[in-house]
């Protein structure tokens, strides 16, 4: 596959381990990236997502706090296909990816298709940061999302030019006070 890709990060950063989505597009901002991809960090803006998919992505990746039945940490991978949405109603001062994903037909777009990079939460009340076993996640997440894009994708792994520009860009970022 060639073309554009979206790597969405979604999520409350001011209910704990919600934040997780946003704190691996913070880390993969800086990563080397095959061309054609673009890291967002959505947060809350489930409408915003919805208009920038509009413009025609090849292919979504969204990485979000899914809750399930495994330990705070856990990582997963789905593939999410319009049969998996059912109907939901997009709110738009809020991130409900279901919604948002389901709601892009009765804007005039279809669904790409769409890996879901989850992360188990310990905790998702109030508060800011990351719990410990969601925080020693977010790397793991940010590779497994890179596995992604090269193995289901079938993206090309950045080139050195690339590798060289993401390495001058974190020296730069810890220089800055």
């Amino acid at each position: 596959m060639s073309g554009r890709v979206l790597v969405a990060g979604v999520g409350n950063l001011f209910l704990s381990d919600d934040g997780f989505g946003s704190e691996v597009a913070r880390r993969l901002a800086g990563a080397p990236l095959p061309d054609g991809v673009t890291v967002l960090d959505y947060g809350i803006r489930g409408m915003h997502l919805a208009y920038d998919l509009l413009a025609g992505y090849d292919a979504l990746v969204v990485v979000d706090a899914l809750p399930g039945t495994g330990s705070p940490g856990d990582l997963s991978v789905l593939q999410v296909g319009p049969d998996d949405l059912g109907d939901g109603e997009l709110d738009a001062h809020g991130m409900a990816p279901v919604a948002v994903l389901a709601s892009l037909g009765r804007l005039g777009g279809t669904l790409p298709p769409t890996y879901v990079v989850g992360c188990q939460p310990a905790d998702v009340g109030e508060g800011i940061g990351l719990s410990p076993p969601v925080a020693a996640a977010v790397g793991p997440a940010a590779e497994l999302v890179l596995g992604v894009l090269q193995e289901q994708l079938g993206l090309p792994g950045p080139s050195p030019e690339q590798r060289g520009r993401a390495a001058a860009s974190a020296r730069h970022r810890e220089d800055l006070p």
